[in-house]
Order: structure tokens, then sequence, then C-alpha cells
């Protein structure tokens, strides 16, 4: 289910765009308008159900690499837009800067040595995560940013890991599609509360993030 936005989307107006369980969207890089989408089924992350493999478990733990919150917002956005064909606009990236700025959109980072090596970005409202998107420019960069987030969003109280939409890679993640009226009741629940993705430090290490993990799942 798509739409056009009726008046000039705004930071408020994405925040109450995501409180009623749609997001916003472009055709393509340099395209000016917007239009929302509000999927038939929607990816989530069960957050006590992440799935981490044998060699993911492995690489997380080999800790040759370090994870940041909010270092470098605008590098995660640019590595998300760096691919042949992207939604993510001028307009969203001056948007989403401006949700980073007021404190509800928020990115992880994974380093190897200065080199940006991958990430995750999305928006907190109430108790909902709402991913948006993530990248990799090495291996398992993305895997390690998302496997760190289940880590922090778990222990700061969050309830629903939204995904927006369900790809084989998530999946073997242990993300799950849900329909539209299950996920708006899902997100019901966690804006009946608070969560502040600030209020607990980033794991010590890749074992602790396996760990708790591994214990929950």
């Amino acid at each position: 289910m798509t739409s056009t936005p009726s008046q000039p989307v705004t930071a408020d107006l994405l925040l109450q765009a995501y409180c009623a369980g749609v997001f916003p969207m472009a055709e393509h890089r340099n395209d000016p308008e917007l239009f929302w989408v509000e999927p038939r089924m929607r990816g989530i992350f069960p957050l006590d159900e992440f799935h981490i493999s044998r060699s993911l478990a492995k690489r997380l733990r080999q800790d040759d690499y370090t994870v940041t919150r909010n270092r470098d917002f605008g590098a995660v956005l640019d590595g998300c837009a760096d691919r042949q064909e992207t939604w993510i606009s001028t307009e969203i990236r001056t948007l989403y800067t401006e949700l980073n700025a007021m404190g509800f959109a928020h990115s992880l980072e994974v380093w190897m040595g200065d080199q940006l090596a991958g990430g995750v970005y999305g928006v907190c409202v109430g108790r909902a995560f709402c991913g948006e998107s993530m990248f990799s420019t090495r291996r398992d960069g993305s895997k390690i940013a998302l496997a760190w987030l289940v880590d922090l969003l778990s222990r700061c109280g969050f309830v629903l890991f939204d995904t927006q939409f369900l790809t084989p890679h998530l999946a073997s993640l242990g993300a799950v599609e849900i329909p539209r009226d299950t996920y708006r009741a899902k997100l019901k629940q966690a804006l009946q509360g608070e969560a502040d993705i600030q209020s607990q430090p980033l794991a010590a290490s890749g074992q602790d993030v396996v760990q708790r993990i591994t214990q929950t799942s």
C-alpha cells in the first residue's frame, strides 16, 4: 500500500507517520518526491529469536572491529545509499539527518581500523526501533552491526524491531513476516511505553553479544 504525501514532509510529520505504521521512500536518489509505504506483509526481528550461526559467532568473537553509536550517522546514510539503485534521496537524507539531530534517528557503525566496514540506522518511537537500511563494505559488516543492535535494543527495553520488508538475508538471521494488522497491534503496544537506545552502553565485546543473544534465543 502506497500513497503520496498531501503536505510537505517534515521531520515531525515523519515521526507521526512512523507512529501510524508508515514510512517514506523515493523512486530513486534524484527523485524530489516521496511516497508513503505500508506493506501488506511486514518484516520484523523478534528480539529473542535472532539467529547467530556458528560462523557468525566465530566472527563476532574475533573482536578485530570496533562498534560505535551515532559516531558518523551521515556516513552510514551514505553507505546505505551507495548502490546502483537506491530509495535514499537527497530529501530523505536531509530528513533523517534532522531526526538524528533531534534524537530520534540512530546509527551503529562497524569500524575495521579507521575504515567504516558496515552499519545500520533507523528511527526510535516509543519502544519500537524502525530499521531503515544497512550496508557492508567488508564481509559480515552488516551482520555484526545487526547482532550488536539486537543486543542493545534488548537491554534498552525495546519490544519491536521493524525491518519493513523481509529479505532472504534478514530471514537467515531470524527475521519473519507478519500481516499488517498484526504489525499495527505490536506497534500500538510498543508506543504505550518509552525506551532510550542511549540508556545502556554498547556491549564490551563480541563474546558478550554472542552470549546474551544465545541465552535468550
